[in-house]
């Protein structure tokens, strides 16, 4: 059998990029993983931050963590961090938005010279390479040149989509507009991402809904394949709850495209006894908007990825009801830790949620449907402890092995033509 070769190329990291290097790399595909810094949690230079002081060693982990690769089976990892050194020290100095470079620093610069660098110098000798969304038009059209396969991978709804319902956010709510961030994104990028989606030979999504954005911008449905993410089962656990407080949570970032505001407003009706609303993530309203609201919320900034099983632990019930989405990984954590579900369709609430048996689904928009589900949890107790052991066993059937097996089996079958 010929050995294939394969190159992923993720300008920072997650857990879906790290699963399809895995998934590569068991396969005997994987030929090197691209990116900009790779930090090893289990390396010298961790050990090394462990020994400086608290105030200084914790959040230089935290940020680390971040980009953190552990190579699979001694995979050959390229970095090139010199920019994406240069936009974090921007950012987390606050020169980046002083200077008119926005909360994110110049994070298209880092993606599109990375992806102008693969395209001149890791293309040798390869069957095929595996990048994403914003980081892939000039290596596609270089891979091209050289019949090299190219696979995309789309972990959000097209940007057509994106945009269309986010615009319609901002006329509903044009106080929100600077936060609703597809509206603002400059032509070139926009054809950069058309472009990426007309070259890819074959598009992976996690999520029907992803798939349905893709077919109404016309790609052919033979060219997407819909591989859902996984639940990361053996990391986030249920615990017992250190409180009797009725407590509904919101995980992930704190804006208008999550729909965090429809929550709020479910949440202001229903004045529930000895019930608390906690959401906890990246401010994105704009300045001082949430502030407003503090009186009957608890917000908490974004916490180390490693703390979260404890604040999913500690609640009743996790509401998610995101306006625009791919999958939303934070609702599999959620439901690993035994903790039923609210979502919406463009959450992947399809995919993920049986309504009324692990969750509930409810329309995008819809404070009253929110409102609804939640007083229906804070009155049946007992039922929503039972949704949350079969959001616990949902969560199971939902593993990376079976997303990596399937990844691999669809790629596989590519190659082979």
């Amino acid at each position: 059998m010929v050995n294939r070769r394969i190159s992923l190329v993720h300008p920072t990291s997650n857990p879906n990029s790290r699963n399809a290097a895995i998934a590569l790399a068991e396969a005997n595909l994987l030929n090197e993983i691209i990116t900009t810094t790779a930090y090893n949690p289990k390396g010298s230079l961790a050990q090394t931050i462990q020994r400086l002081p608290r105030a200084i060693g914790l959040p230089l982990s935290q940020e680390l963590e971040r980009r953190a690769w552990m190579p699979p089976r001694s995979a050959v990892i390229r970095t090139h961090p010199w920019r994406e050194a240069l936009r974090v020290c921007l950012v987390k100095g606050g020169l980046s938005s002083r200077v008119g470079l926005g909360q994110q620093g110049p994070i298209d610069w880092v993606y599109t010279s990375l992806d102008r660098h693969v395209a001149q110098h890791h293309l040798d000798q390869l069957d095929g390479i595996y990048a994403y969304e914003d980081g892939a038009a000039t290596t596609f059209q270089a891979a091209k040149q050289r019949g090299i396969h190219c696979f995309y991978e789309l972990p959000i709804t097209f940007h057509r989509t994106s945009r269309q319902i986010q615009q319609e956010e901002a006329d509903r709510f044009p106080e929100f507009s600077p936060s609703l961030q597809a509206i603002h994104e400059p032509m070139w990028k926009l054809e950069r991402k058309d472009q990426e989606v007309t070259l890819a030979d074959h598009i992976f999504v996690a999520s029907t809904v992803s798939r349905q954005s893709l077919l109404d911008a016309g790609i052919a449905s033979e060219r997407i394949s819909v591989v859902p993410y996984g639940a990361p089962i053996d990391y986030f656990k249920p615990q017992s709850k250190y409180d009797k407080k009725f407590r509904a949570l919101f995980v992930g970032r704190v804006g208008p495209r999550k729909g965090v505001h429809y929550l709020l407003d479910a949440w202001k009706q229903l004045r529930l006894n000895d019930a608390e609303l906690k959401l906890v993530g990246v401010d994105e309203f704009p300045l001082g908007w949430l502030e407003s609201h503090r009186d009957y919320i608890h917000y908490q900034t974004s916490v180390p990825h490693t703390s979260l099983n404890q604040h999913y632990c500690s609640a009743n019930v996790f509401v998610f009801p995101s306006l625009v989405e791919g999958f939303g990984l934070v609702q599999l954590e959620a439901m690993a830790c035994g903790i039923p579900v609210i979502t919406t369709p463009n959450a992947a609430g399809l995919d993920l949620i049986t309504d009324g048996v692990d969750g509930f689904i409810v329309p995008i928009r819809d404070s009253n449907a929110i409102q609804e589900k939640l007083e229906w949890c804070y009155q049946h107790p007992t039922e929503l402890a039972t949704m949350g052991l079969a959001a616990r066993l949902k969560a199971e059937a939902f593993s990376w092995a079976a997303y990596r097996q399937k990844l691999t089996h669809k790629i596989q079958q590519l190659l082979l033509g």
